[in-house]
């Protein structure tokens, strides 16, 4: 069987496509959640979107799991400490230090390398649970669903992101909607896909994030394509563009106030419109052809 990118192919698409752009409000969930409906069956939606997700508001699932996400962070016992400071010495977040005779800790910063566990000369150290937030996981009509809210505060949505990709099942086509811009929670919404579908709109703001979001992909070496939300306003810089980079531009979409009413509903496009599902279907076949 032909790999591709490590996953493979067994005739019924099973693929990896993560939607994602260089800016908020471009419509990402709006692709992610009319493609996933449009494909029917072998589906999951997978919103990494951890910070503020909202693709449940269109697929409405039906929630049949949720569970705590944790993240280990050090827990001293002072008790064995010999304040030597080999642990904050090695801590490249300052998560970990030691004052005198004190232990000071911050959670809040902690990575969850290890290493301030690895290093320690007395095994002072040891690891309590951080909660991160929430991972929910149900069905939407045959697509199954799922996503995972931040707790509120919270500054470290990585781990929680890599929680919800660790639901991926390699027989499925599997959606994520990621994290707006171009920073780590979107490399790691991101890594490991067979595709990135980059959403922008004709204007100079949207030109300006979608060089940020290719310069992104690129890098992680993912094959990419662009779709056009809104091409009927701004210009046609967005389109030189991807014609001077050769990125394919696998759909436009009009700037269309039925749609616009629609989404302000938690109605999807394709309910309103049908004759889109063959648009996403035909789309989905272009990004399998250019694999």
């Amino acid at each position: 069987m032909p790999q591709v990118r490590g996953r493979y192919d067994t005739g019924i698409g099973c693929m990896v496509i993560c939607i994602a752009s260089g800016k908020g409000g471009t419509g990402k969930t709006t692709i992610a959640t009319n493609l996933a409906v449009s494909l029917n069956g072998n589906v999951q939606l997978l919103d990494c979107d951890v910070e503020e997700p909202n693709a449940h508001l269109f697929m409405k699932p039906e929630i049949e799991h949720n569970e705590m996400v944790t993240t280990p962070v050090p827990e001293v016992d002072l008790e064995k400490c010999d304040f030597c400071g080999k642990c904050g010495e090695i801590c490249q977040f300052s998560a970990i230090t030691v004052i005198g005779e004190k232990v000071l800790t911050f959670p809040e910063l902690c990575h969850s390398c290890k290493g301030c566990i690895m290093v320690c000369p007395r095994e002072a150290i040891s690891e309590k649970g951080r909660t991160l937030g929430v991972l929910e996981t149900g069905l939407s009509g045959s697509a199954e669903f799922i996503h995972g809210r931040l707790r509120v505060g919270e500054a470290m949505s990585p781990p929680l992101i890599n929680r919800v990709k660790e639901h991926i099942n390699p027989e499925k086509i599997a959606i994520i909607d990621a994290p707006p811009g171009t920073s780590c929670p979107v490399i790691v919404a991101l890594k490991g896909s067979d595709f990135a579908i980059l959403v922008t709109e004709p204007t100079p703001f949207g030109l300006n994030d979608l060089k940020l979001a290719v310069g992104a992909v690129r890098t992680l070496e993912i094959p990419l394509g662009i779709i056009i939300n809104r091409c009927d306003v701004g210009d046609d810089q967005v389109a030189t563009y991807a014609r001077d980079e050769n990125i394919p531009i696998l759909m436009e979409i009009p700037d269309d106030r039925k749609i616009a009413e629609a989404y302000s509903r938690g109605i999807m496009m394709v309910d309103i419109m049908p004759e889109m599902k063959d648009k996403f279907r035909v789309m989905y076949d272009k990004i399998r052809k250019l694999l």
